[in-house]
């Protein structure tokens, strides 16, 4: 059996048991793809090089054995394999941080922020930062910022420590321990805030599938309509915003929660691969409106 054919058939398996996607890959035969190259211990951009080699039956069996696994447990393939890739990046993941997806990822790399700022940000805060994919991502960005992860999660921070060190960028980017504009100092302030909060609301959470549940609750969870975050994110973060700077914010579904929530506000709303109405950016004058 040749190596593209082991593919083939994993992704058979897989949508056989219907299992869901959406951590990375959005199908089966690139989740496998992901399953069986890292499982050989293949780069996971080697397909094409690799496709016609042969798989012997140690190795079939070994792929076999992590799809199932896959299957068994409903964990998002990033668990399994202990890593996982955002814009081209390598992450380090497990089980106390979500899996890297944010929608921020793409404005940020594509210079959205820049160019809506007018220059490039020095100083930048990532309320939320999980396994801290947008801090590594905004320092690699922006040469010459500093920026600032913040998380109540300790062990997700402890993830955020590991990626930060494996790409080498300690002497950027700090990390705090606390509830969201807690972890700040008085007078603190940033040029760009990010924040991937949790957001998905109470009807959302109970339909969720078994990969998401398998995410910590704690980064997913918004309340009934989300915004439980979000409103005491809204209403305090303007002081710790430099006159002419900004928040860029994923809401994810949430939008009508969002602007019934936040009637007076005129937030813009960035262009991503999922909409149109994901991400939204909040100047510090227009927050200012809400105090």
């Amino acid at each position: 059996m040749k190596l593209i054919e082991g593919i083939e058939r994993m992704a058979a398996r897989l949508d056989a048991a219907g299992v869901a996607f959406g951590h990375g890959t959005t199908n089966a035969f690139d989740e496998a793809a992901w399953l069986v190259l890292w499982r050989l211990g293949l780069p996971l951009d080697a397909l094409d090089a690799h496709a016609d080699d042969p798989l012997d039956a140690a190795a079939l069996a070994a792929v076999e054995a992590l799809v199932e696994e896959r299957i068994a447990t409903r964990k998002p393939a990033a668990y399994l394999t202990g890593e996982a890739w955002l814009h081209g990046v390598p992450f380090f993941v497990d089980e106390h941080t979500i899996v890297p997806r944010s929608l921020l990822a793409e404005p940020l790399v594509e210079g959205v922020f820049e160019s809506l700022l007018g220059r490039e940000p020095a100083r930048v805060l990532d309320l939320c930062t999980g396994n801290g994919s947008l801090a590594v991502l905004a320092a690699l960005a922006w040469p010459d910022a500093i920026v600032l992860g913040t998380d109540l999660g300790a062990e997700a921070l402890r993830v955020a420590a590991r990626n930060v060190e494996r790409h080498g960028l300690a002497a950027r980017i700090e990390l705090r321990h606390d509830d969201g504009l807690a972890a700040l100092h008085a007078g603190e302030r940033f040029d760009l805030v990010l924040c991937n909060p949790p957001y998905v609301d109470a009807e959302s959470m109970a339909a969720l599938p078994p990969e998401f549940r398998a995410e910590p609750a704690l980064a997913l969870a918004g309340g009934a309509d989300g915004m439980d975050f979000v409103r005491p994110l809204l209403a305090n973060v303007a002081p710790h915003l430099e006159p002419d700077g900004a928040l860029a914010l994923e809401i994810g579904h949430e939008r009508p929660h969002f602007e019934a929530a936040f009637r007076q506000l005129e937030a813009l709303w960035l262009t991503t691969s999922a909409g149109d109405d994901q991400v939204l950016w909040l100047t510090h004058e227009e927050l200012g409106t809400l105090r």
